[in-house]
């Protein structure tokens, strides 16, 4: 099997940005999820509850960010200095993140409706995937919680299939934000391996990714008056482990080295799990 597309999301919860190749590092592609928008409090704020999020496009550039937004124009933000900090909560992990400049956040705001702060995962910032899942000092920027997501060609299809068969329509890869996209055509067969190669580097695959409310939405729009897979994942990819409930589809792969991939490349399975991740049957 190879790889059919390479993303990367340099917003969390914002557009994402199709790759020809991409360096990995220990924390995952370099870019991928460094921006975060935050309530006053602190607090991540995603698509879950800011819907516009899905209309931000993002274009790190070297000294600063590209903004743009349809029917609102453009700006540049520069990158905060080091000294100009916050503290935010991105779910049960704390992060002290450097904060954008205050014309910025107003702007922003203005376009979000809601009044939100803009924070970078500078070379300051610290935080570590779940050591459970992930082993010690794995380290992750704003994402959810690992490093690289991987899905599969396969597995999307046979989700379209049973859509199909409901009268529930066919989504796009791009509802759930996958870094790694392989083509490989037997469905949920990521379920039974521990792991991929590309290149030379090992992914782990470490947990099943569980899927919310962001699948149902129209990424290039935040519209939920779309095709809605949620009913098809519950009645064919419900977990039946109780450490991951809910939905799954994807897996969170953690990199064990570091190098440069590319569309094309060739992934091959490091091993085979015992046992399959477990998927309560069909009713």
């Amino acid at each position: 099997m190879r790889i059919s597309e390479l993303n990367f999301y340099p917003l969390k919860s914002g557009r994402g940005i199709a790759l020809d190749e991409a360096e990995i590092t220990a924390a995952g592609i370099p870019g991928d999820r460094e921006m975060m928008v935050v309530d006053p409090t602190g607090m991540f704020i995603t698509q879950r509850e800011l819907q516009p999020l899905a209309r931000l496009e993002v274009y790190p550039e070297t000294d600063s960010v590209r903004f743009a937004m349809e029917g609102q124009g453009e700006i540049r933000v520069a990158r905060p200095p080091a000294d100009r900090r916050m503290e935010t909560v991105v779910w049960k992990s704390s992060v002290n993140a450097a904060l954008a400049d205050d014309a910025a956040n107003t702007v922003l705001s203005e376009w979000l409706g809601r009044d939100i702060r803009l924070v970078f995962f500078d070379e300051q910032a610290r935080r570590v995937a779940s050591p459970e899942w992930a082993g010690d000092n794995s380290p992750v920027t704003f994402a959810d919680g690992y490093q690289v997501l991987v899905t599969t060609t396969g597995s999307l299809a046979a989700l379209n299939v049973d859509m199909a068969a409901k009268g529930e329509g066919a989504v796009g890869m791009e509802r759930f934000r996958p870094n790694i996209v392989l083509d490989h055509d037997q469905p949920w067969a990521e379920d039974g391996w521990t792991g991929i190669e590309i290149a030379g580097i090992r992914f782990d695959f470490v947990k099943p990714c569980a899927r919310c409310i962001m699948t149902t939405q129209d990424q290039q729009t935040g519209s939920r008056d779309v095709p809605d897979p949620i009913p098809s994942m519950g009645r064919i990819r419900m977990s039946a482990d109780r450490r991951v409930p809910g939905p799954l589809f994807g897996w969170n792969a953690v990199p064990r080295g570091t190098g440069r991939i590319k569309v094309g490349d060739v992934a091959s399975v490091v091993a085979e799990r015992p046992e399959a991740w477990a998927i309560k049957r069909r009713a």
